[in-house]
């Protein structure tokens, strides 16, 4: 595998070879600090633009034209990361070494089309394409309730810390939604493309000189490219007492969802004696939390836990009786305490470390994850996989001892539920 980084004015062109994949996968990433009330414009507009352009109309004519590329496909997704929300429009396409020679040009042709050429008529966006997009976005943010899993989780971080980033949600909030018209979208759309930062990604068996060219021939962004700052989230207060929150619903299965925020790391604490510690404490069937809560208690339907390394959050989710409450709580704390105070094997960080290492293996297996590892690489000075897989090896008990006394529960939430008994 081979990588090439290309510095512009305006962007950077990244360029990973790999004989590994038939398709070429392309990804645009446009970064920009996060403003709450910006979610559900950032992601409307990012559904507009690959339903329809000026050149394909409607969501047909898009299909039609992606199928005349050989199945080509372009979709978008938005994300928060720490201080950051991110919009992807991404690219997969057949290798012309398997279709005919000039498709690769008429790919991202096709791209830089949906990107560069909505569909707008005098200053607004297309209006039934709007109100197609408008309606999907309001089932969408209107069926989170549903979710009670992904609402508990949501929940719980907003009572940790309403105004921080990461108690907003991706889904976005009708309120704004309401306010988003064809006129107001497009003027978005004009401030997204001028003043975001970008990087672009491709990766597939491909000639770095021949695509750079591409590239550069089709996607000129008119900014300069802004210092990004640190999107890490630090806390700046820790509760001397955990908050507990309640909210009673008419669902059978409680959800219980606990805020743990980490402070004072080291890079290599948060990178991996973190990754390490939680995979012991909830990340899986071997782990202390399922074998104590679930296993040995049959407390809870399952349980599990979650780092955020750039959130510096750990997140504990469990599905129980409301009855049980009170238990699964003190056995949560209780295995926590364990590895502070260091009852757990040497066996378990083994098989941690070879978790770990396994699913860095398995990521190269799909085009997407090896872009995503490149951008935590080069733009969020991660390390690349392979010395993460040496780092990985060297975290010690000592090291997951020490992190477990900067882990501190902060906030519990409990969904409760009508149903009582397993």
């Amino acid at each position: 595998m081979q990588y090439q980084k290309i510095e512009l004015g305006s962007y950077n062109i990244h360029m990973i070879k790999t004989d590994k994949f038939k398709t070429v996968n392309m990804q645009i990433i446009f970064s920009d600090e996060i403003k709450k009330e910006e979610i559900t414009k950032r992601n409307f507009l990012a559904d507009m633009l690959t339903y329809s352009s000026k050149k394909y109309p409607t969501k047909k004519d898009l299909a039609t034209a992606s199928q005349d590329l050989y199945a080509a496909s372009v979709y978008s997704t938005c994300y928060r990361l720490g201080k950051y929300y991110n919009t992807d429009i991404n690219l997969y396409f057949l290798n012309e070494k398997y279709t005919e020679e000039g498709m690769a040009e008429k790919s991202i042709e096709f791209l830089k089309e949906v990107i560069f050429n909505p569909n707008v008529t005098n200053n607004k966006f297309d209006s039934t394409s709007f109100q197609i997009v408008k309606n999907n976005t309001r089932i969408q943010i209107e069926s989170l309730k549903e979710d009670t899993r992904k609402y508990s989780m949501i929940k719980m971080l907003e009572n940790m810390d309403k105004n921080s980033p990461y108690s907003y949600h991706g889904f976005g909030y009708i309120e704004d939604l309401e306010n988003i018209n064809e006129e107001n979208l497009y003027e978005y759309y004009k401030k997204f493309i001028a003043t975001c930062n970008i990087e672009i990604f491709i990766i597939g068996d491909i000639d770095f000189a021949k695509y750079e060219e591409l590239i550069k021939a089709n996607f000129k962004f008119n900014t300069y490219k802004k210092k990004k700052n640190d999107p890490c989230i630090i806390h700046n207060k820790i509760r001397s007492r955990v908050k507990t929150v309640i909210e009673e619903d008419d669902i059978n299965q409680s959800k219980l969802t606990i805020g743990c925020k980490v402070h004072d790391l080291s890079d290599f604490e948060r990178n991996y004696v973190l990754t390490i510690y939680n995979i012991i404490l909830g990340g899986g069937s071997e782990s202390l939390l399922f074998q104590s809560v679930r296993e040995k208690n049959s407390l809870c339907y399952y349980v599990s836990s979650s780092s955020n390394k750039v959130d510096n959050l750990l997140i504990i989710s469990s599905g129980i009786a409301k009855s049980n409450f009170k238990k699964a709580l003190t056995l949560i704390k209780k295995e926590m305490k364990n590895i502070e105070l260091g009852k757990f094997d040497e066996d378990m960080i083994e098989r941690a470390k070879t978790r770990y290492i396994s699913v860095l293996d398995e990521m190269y297996d799909y085009p997407n994850q090896i872009i995503s590892a490149y951008y935590a690489s080069v733009v969020l000075n991660f390390d690349f996989p392979e010395i993460r897989k040496e780092k990985i090896k060297t975290v010690t008990k000592q090291d997951i001892i020490n992190i477990s006394k900067k882990i501190k529960m902060d906030t519990v939430y409990l969904l409760g539920g009508k149903g009582n008994n397993e």
